[in-house]
């Protein structure tokens, strides 16, 4: 059983970094290119990475054919607190003059540990 935990820790981890790239990525473009300012650039990459990374830990990492809707209403559910809440601290801490990567990559590794947490225990629970 830990085993079969430490690998499912694994492939969430590969997965979310995946979804990371997007995230950063498409952050990059929307701040750089864009010159948007630091909340929707945050909150449309947010989204994109929010997609990916459901739709493949549901399918490789949970392996779970549970119903769908009810999983993604679950993780809206996630990301109506997490959202709000890391957006507003995001924007202040930026507003502040801290690096705006630095804070999409605080707000990466709080969001990789507290989704997996919730989705292997909640969402995808079997």
């Amino acid at each position: 059983m830990r085993k079969e935990n430490v690998l499912q820790a694994v492939k969430y981890t590969l997965i979310a970094a995946s979804a990371g790239i997007i995230q950063a990525l498409s952050f990059t473009l929307l701040e750089e290119v864009f010159h948007l300012p630091y909340w929707p650039s945050y909150l449309i990459a947010l989204i994109l990475s929010v997609v990916w990374n459901f739709t493949f830990n549901r399918k490789y990492t949970f392996h779970s054919s549970a119903n769908v809707p009810r999983a993604m209403m679950l993780v809206f559910l996630f990301y109506l607190v997490f959202t709000p809440l890391s957006t507003y601290i995001g924007a202040l801490l930026s507003q502040k003059g801290i690096n705006d990567y630095l804070i999409l990559g605080g707000t990466m590794l709080v969001n990789l540990v507290t989704e997996f947490l919730y989705q292997k225990n909640i969402v995808f629970k079997q």
